[in-house]
C-alpha cells in the first residue's frame, strides 16, 4: 500500500460503512493445503484478490458470484499479474464498499511484507480485518523434498530471502552451523551458493534444491554447495522448471539432504507427475480422478459419450408413475447416468427420494451408490464381488410369491446396455420393464491441444473403462501415441485396444475403476523400481518421446 493511498484511506468520513478483509495463506501450492478455516472464508467472500498463481489454487472454493477483480488485469482480461500496489488498491476500494474480501497471498500473510502494509492501511482506516495462516513456501517445500529442517539435537533455523538479504544476512548465515532455508530464484542457486562460500560455509556442505515445490512438477536435486551449479546444469534444468514459484534452498550438515533417499515421501509416488487422460465426465469420474491423484498423478477428464433424453419420452413417464403407485418390487440402477435420469423425472413430477418409501433399491457399484445416496436413497442391494451386471444377478434374490407381493422391476438404463441383467432377472422369475432413461451419443471432440496431447505423446497414461471409450476416444480425438500407457478394465476393453492398434500394458485384476487405477499404480512402481536399479534417472513415458517429436510438439 503506498503512502498516497494510505493518506486518502484517512480522508474517508468516519461514518462510511466498511466491509471486513481477511488475509489468507494459500500455501506453497498444493490446493490441499489450504486449512479449513481459509475454505470457509473463500465461501462466504464477495470478493477474492488473488494473483494468477494462487487463484488456481483458491479459486475452486470461492462462492458462487464472488467477483475476481484482478484475474481481468491485463490485455484481452487474461489473468496476468498485478503490481502489490494494485492489488492493495483493489482490496481497499472492495472494503470501502461493504464487502467482504479475501486477499489471498501465496505461503503465510505473515511472510509477505506487501500484506503487512495493506493490513496496516485497514487499521489506519479502521476497516476490520482477520489473518488465516497458511503453511509457508520453505517450511512446506521442505517437508515435501523430504528434507527435515531439525535433528534430534535441535539445530538451530535460518530463513533467508536472497532476493532481499543484505551483506550482514549472508556474514551470520556464513559464520554459524545453523540450517540456513533459502528462498531464491532458478537462475540465482548458484550464486547464493557462491555467496554462502564466501560468507564463511564450507564447499562440501551439503545442500537440497527444490523447484516447483508441493505441486506435482516438483522436482529435487542434492549436491554441496561446490557442486549445485554444476549438478543442475548436468540435469539440464532450465529457469521455466520453477513454474513461477520460490526455488527453496536447504543448507546444512544436520539438515538430512543425505537422507532424501529414504525421506522423499511426494516424488517417490508411483505415478508422480503422470498425466493421465480420464475418458469420462467430471462428474462420472471423481472418485476415479481423487485416487489417481493420491498416486502422485494428474488426472484430465475428457467425455467420450454425451447423455441425450430418450427420443419418446412416455415409456420412462409411465415408469415412474408406476413407481409411485406401487407397480415395483425393486428398481435397479446400473450407472450415475441412470440415477441422474430418474432424478430429474422424480424433480419434474415435484416428487423427491420419498417416492421410494417401500420399494427396494439395487446399485450396480460404489459409485452408482454414492449418487444415490446424494439424491437420499441408500440401496438394499450392492454386488458383494465384481461390481457389474453380473455380479449384482450373483447376490439378487429369486422371486419368491410367498415373499415377494409385487414380482416387477424398473430397470432405467441407457439405450444401448446389454441383456445380461434383464436375462439373468427373468430367469429368476422376475418381470421386468426395460425402460430407456437416456441415450448416449459420442461426445464433441475435445479441443484442439487436448487432441495434439493424446496423438502427440503428452499423456502418460490412458484408463479405458469400457470398450465404448476405446472406440469413442479414437473417434473423436485420434489413437494415443504409442509412448502412452494403455489400461483396461478388462478382457473384452483390451481386446477392442487392440482392435484399435493399441499396446495394451494394464489390465485390471477385476472390472472395477478404482482396481484399475491400483493397477495402474502397481504398474508405475514397478518401472520406478527398475530404474533405480538399472541406475537411471526416473522418467515418464511421455518424457521419452524422441526429441524431435516432442520440440515439433511444442
Amino acid at each position: 500500500m503506498s503512502p498516497t493511498t494510505a493518506h486518502s484511506a484517512h480522508a474517508q468520513p468516519s461514518g462510511t460503512a466498511h466491509g471486513h478483509v481477511t488475509f489468507l495463506g494459500a500455501g506453497p501450492g498444493d490446493p490441499g493445503l489450504l486449512t479449513l478455516r481459509a475454505v470457509e472464508a473463500l465461501s462466504r467472500a464477495d470478493v477474492l484478490v488473488a494473483d494468477p498463481r494462487v487463484f488456481e489454487v483458491v479459486g475452486p472454493h470461492l462462492r458462487a458470484g464472488a467477483e475476481t477483480p484482478l484475474q481481468a488485469v491485463g490485455d484481452d482480461s487474461s489473468p496476468s499479474a498485478a503490481g502489490p500496489d494494485d492489488a492493495g488498491d483493489l482490496v481497499m476500494r472492495a472494503a470501502r464498499r461493504g464487502k467482504r474480501v479475501v486477499r489471498a497471498v501465496a505461503g503465510d500473510p505473515g511472510m509477505d511484507a506487501d500484506a503487512t502494509a495493506d493490513m496496516l492501511a485497514c487499521a489506519a482506516e479502521g476497516i476490520t480485518f482477520e489473518v488465516v495462516p497458511g503453511i509457508a513456501e520453505a517450511v512446506g517445500v521442505a517437508a515435501y523434498a523430504g528434507v527435515p529442517l531439525r535433528d534430534a539435537e535441535g539445530a538451530d533455523v535460518r530463513f533467508v530471502d536472497a532476493r532481499t538479504a543484505d551483506e550482514r544476512t549472508w556474514t551470520e548465515v556464513g559464520s554459524s552451523d545453523a540450517t540456513v532455508v533459502v528462498s531464491t530464484t532458478l537462475d540465482s542457486v548458484g550464486a547464493t551458493a557462491a555467496r554462502m562460500v564466501a560468507s564463511g560455509r564450507k564447499p562440501d556442505v551439503p545442500l537440497s534444491v527444490t523447484v516447483a515445490g508441493t505441486t506435482t512438477r516438483q522436482r529435487t536435486w542434492s549436491a554441496t554447495l561446490g557442486t549445485v551449479e554444476r549438478t543442475l546444469k548436468a540435469a539440464k534444468v532450465l529457469p521455466a522448471a520453477d513454474g513461477g514459484r520460490s526455488v527453496i534452498v536447504v543448507v546444512g550438515e544436520r539438515s538430512a539432504p543425505a537422507q532424501r533417499e529414504q525421506l522423499a515421501w511426494f516424488e517417490s509416488k508411483p505415478l508422480f507427475g503422470w498425466k493421465v487422460l480420464v475418458p469420462r465426465t467430471k462428474e462420472q469420474a471423481a472418485s476415479l480422478s481423487e485416487q489417481l491423484r493420491s498416486y502422485g498423478a494428474v488426472p484430465s477428464e475428457v467425455p467420450t459419450i454425451a447423455v441425450e433424453p430418450p427420443r419418446t419420452p412416455q415409456q420412462m413417464d409411465r415408469a415412474v408413475k408406476g413407481l409411485v403407485t406401487g407397480r415395483y418390487e425393486w428398481i435397479a440402477f446400473t450407472s450415475v447416468n441412470a440415477v441422474r435420469a430418474v432424478r430429474e423425472k422424480f424433480e419434474e413430477y415435484g416428487l423427491d427420494a420419498r417416492a421410494f418409501a417401500g420399494i427396494k433399491v439395487a446399485a450396480v457399484g460404489e459409485q452408482t451408490a454414492r449418487a444415490l445416496i446424494d439424491f437420499g436413497v441408500r440401496p438394499d442391494l450392492l454386488p458383494s464381488g465384481e461390481q457389474s451386471a453380473a455380479g449384482l444377478l450373483e447376490d439378487w434374490p429369486p422371486y419368491d410369491p410367498v415373499f415377494d407381493p409385487i414380482d416387477r422391476v424398473f430397470l432405467p438404463r441407457a439405450d444401448i446396455a446389454t441383456e445380461t441383467l434383464v436375462a439373468g432377472l427373468i430367469e429368476m422369475g422376475w418381470e421386468v420393464d426395460d425402460v430407456t432413461a437416456y441415450r448416449t451419443v459420442r461426445a464433441s471432440p475435445p479441443p484442439a491441444p487436448t487432441r495434439e496431447a493424446i496423438k502427440g505423446g503428452g499423456f502418460d497414461a490412458v484408463l479405458f473403462t469400457s470398450s465404448s471409450t476405446v472406440r469413442n476416444l479414437v473417434g473423436i480425438a485420434g489413437k494415443p501415441h504409442n509412448v502412452t500407457v494403455i489400461a483396461c478394465i478388462g478382457p473384452a476393453t483390451a481386446k477392442t485396444a487392440r482392435e484399435h492398434g493399441l499396446r495394451v500394458d494394464v489390465m485390471a485384476p477385476e472390472p472395477s475403476a478404482l482396481r484399475l487405477a491400483e493397477a495402474l499404480a502397481e504398474f508405475g512402481a514397478q518401472r520406478r523400481a527398475l530404474a533405480i536399479e538399472a541406475g537411471e534417472v526416473v522418467k515418464r513415458p511421455s518424457e521419452k518421446r524422441p526429441q524431435r517429436r516432442r520440440a515439433r510438439a511444442q
